[in-house]
């Protein structure tokens, strides 16, 4: 079989076309669409049609929280890498990921716990509306539990999506059953090119791009 010929400007239009083909007819509704289509476009993994489980109004909460300047908190570097920079200036977002700060490296030392827990601590006093993006710690999703169940911390989205074996499932069960808006992976597929996937989805969908 021959490769296709494809200009580079044309090469992500073509992709698009060739999941929609492969679907199969498949129907995805469109207030996700956008998310669901991307991320199967950064992984070539169909499950995700499946896999990927949304919230009442997770999206229009999410679009809302962006147009009032929302802060992308990452679990790690290579995610917070991968949200597009255009997209956040131009719609006046930021991301973030704090773990590699030394506060709090320390502060895991301390306590005794993971960076991802510490990280969740940091984010926790942003001030900002916060859409937390988790893509590697399950931790992290454990501690952001614990601070919602508190009344502590109420982002205005979870991106639940780390990869793994160890409290992977779990870690997403307890997002889905805290009460506030989220994105999930359910079960054991993720990582940090899913996490980063759905931000700039959400971005685009927001005028990003």
């Amino acid at each position: 079989m021959k490769p296709e010929y494809v200009l580079p400007n044309e090469i992500e239009k073509r992709s698009f076309e060739i999941i929609e083909s492969e679907l199969g007819g498949r129907a995805i509704p469109e207030e996700i669409k956008p998310i669901v289509m991307r991320v199967i476009h950064t992984t070539a993994d169909f499950d995700y049609y499946d896999n990927l489980c949304f919230s009442d109004n997770a999206v229009e909460t999410a679009l809302e929280a962006i147009k009032n300047g929302a802060v992308f908190v990452t679990d790690t570097n290579m995610a917070k890498s991968g949200i597009k920079k255009a997209a956040l200036k131009k719609l006046g977002c930021e991301a973030v990921c704090f773990m590699s700060d030394e506060d709090v490296a320390e502060a895991a030392r301390k306590n005794n716990t993971t960076r991802a827990t510490a990280a969740v601590d940091k984010a926790a006093k942003i001030g900002k509306p916060v859409i937390f993006a988790a893509g590697n710690a399950p931790t992290a999703l454990i501690r952001l539990n614990e601070l919602i169940g508190k009344g502590v911390f109420s982002p205005k989205l979870v991106i639940g999506v780390p990869v793994g074996f160890v409290n992977v499932v779990q870690s997403k069960e307890m997002i889905m059953d805290s009460g506030v808006p989220y994105i999930v992976a359910k079960g054991r597929k993720g990582g940090s090119n899913v996490a980063a996937a759905i931000c700039n989805a959400l971005l685009y969908m927001a005028g990003g791009r």
